[in-house]
């Protein structure tokens, strides 16, 4: 991947330190790391920003984002011809999308895929986080941003800024920063004012990931200065800087019914009460092959009756490695599922996957024996679940 969750994000370093090198897709580099610098066979130490390198697949390197070198004619292949953001656009939805960034960019053959009209939206995975646009205060760099805001642009399609507010990849200037709770508020609103005012995009997860999975709030530098009100701050500096685009919270977990999702839904109620400015809530969709929640549909709808909309953000769905003929039928299963999910309510506008090929997947380096999440595999082939994004949206 390129975007690291929460509850996860921290393992990262651990599996860097406890081996020789960074495993594929991995962190091999940045202010204050301190794992491995060098990467596994057919990987390279590839910088993103000043807090972060990536192992990713040295030039002419068969190596997939997988783990696995299982040929893609050993295994069943997708055969729909369905664009699937024309298929979204024609049942009401807005686009349908993947997540990207920068070190992808000049993988042609992805290039060719990602910027043709199978995909009406791009999300960057790292380049808008706050270590790649603020890393030292008051430093604004936004080279990275403006590639794929480019590319966009280029291409004909639309850009989910992510993400404004989070836990992770914070520079240690705002995570130990020792500010009282008016310096906070005042470095958000300028961190927001800044990279929203400089970028037009159609919506931004301006929070990201604030729950825990037992509903209570993530304690962080945010929480932990602010409580809760760092939400309505972060909501409101963004409406400021740009009165157009779509103001989201996103998060993982909520997308069934639970303790998770119910604290989100309160969240909106008292938002929505207090006249703080949301627009839309987005389930990540990280999810287990076979173990997609029975009430996804429901779930939708209980966010939408609250007057937000709904995206599915970061779609994959992982398997054990290595995968097989019934897995794979699986997948198309599931992602069916999501899909459908989504395109029978008005409400949920669009859809994305965390990138659309194994190739540049972050779920290897992260589940350990886990992969093939994505509807392309590592060679750019379509796989069944690719069929089955079609079947949703037909």
């Amino acid at each position: 991947m390129m975007k690291l969750m929460t509850s996860i994000a921290a393992l990262l370093p651990f599996v860097s330190i406890a081996t020789a090198q960074a495993a594929a897709y991995g962190q091999c580099g940045g202010t204050g790391w301190t794992g491995a610098t060098t990467c596994v066979a057919g990987y390279t130490c590839t910088y993103s920003s000043a807090y972060y390198s990536q192992c990713l697949p040295s030039t002419g390197s068969t190596s997939g984002g997988s783990g696995t070198s299982t040929a893609s004619g050993a295994l069943p292949t997708g055969t729909s011809t369905g664009v699937l953001n024309t298929l979204a656009q024609s049942i009401g939805k807005k686009y349908f999308g993947s997540a990207t960034d920068n070190p992808e960019f000049t993988d042609t053959a992805y290039m060719a895929i990602l910027e043709s009209s199978e995909f009406g939206q791009i999300t960057p995975g790292n380049s808008m986080k706050w270590d790649a646009t603020e890393p030292e205060q008051n430093t604004f760099t936004f080279t990275q941003g403006d590639a794929v805001v480019s590319i966009a642009k280029e291409s004909n399609k639309i850009v989910r800024g992510h993400n404004l507010v989070w836990q992770s990849q914070l520079p240690s200037w705002v995570s130990s920063g020792g500010f009282t709770a008016a310096e906070l508020t005042s470095v958000i609103q300028n961190h927001i004012s800044n990279v929203v005012g400089e970028k037009s995009v159609n919506a931004w997860d301006v929070v990201n990931e604030p729950f825990n999975s037992d509903g209570s709030y993530v304690s962080d530098v945010f929480y932990n200065t602010l409580g809760s009100d760092f939400i309505p701050i972060a909501l409101t500096a963004a409406r400021a800087a740009d009165p157009n685009a779509l103001l989201c919270i996103n998060d993982y977990g909520i997308e069934g019914s639970g303790t998770k999702s119910t604290a989100m839904q309160n969240l909106v109620k008292t938002l929505k009460a207090d006249g703080v400015p949301i627009d839309c809530i987005g389930f990540e969709s990280h999810f287990i092959l076979g173990e997609v929640p029975t009430d996804l549909q429901s779930n939708i709808e209980a966010f939408t009756a609250l007057g937000v909309v709904v995206m599915i953000t970061e779609l994959d769905i992982r398997m054990t490695l290595p995968e097989t003929a019934a897995q794979l039928e699986q997948q198309k299963t599931d992602y069916q599922t999501v899909v459908s999910a989504c395109a029978a309510v008005d409400d949920c506008v669009g859809i994305t996957v965390w990138d659309f090929t194994d190739k540049y997947s972050w779920v290897p380096s992260t589940f350990s024996g886990q992969g093939a999440a994505c509807p392309y595999d590592d060679n750019l082939i379509k796989k069944p679940a690719f069929d089955g994004i079609v079947a949703g949206l037909s």
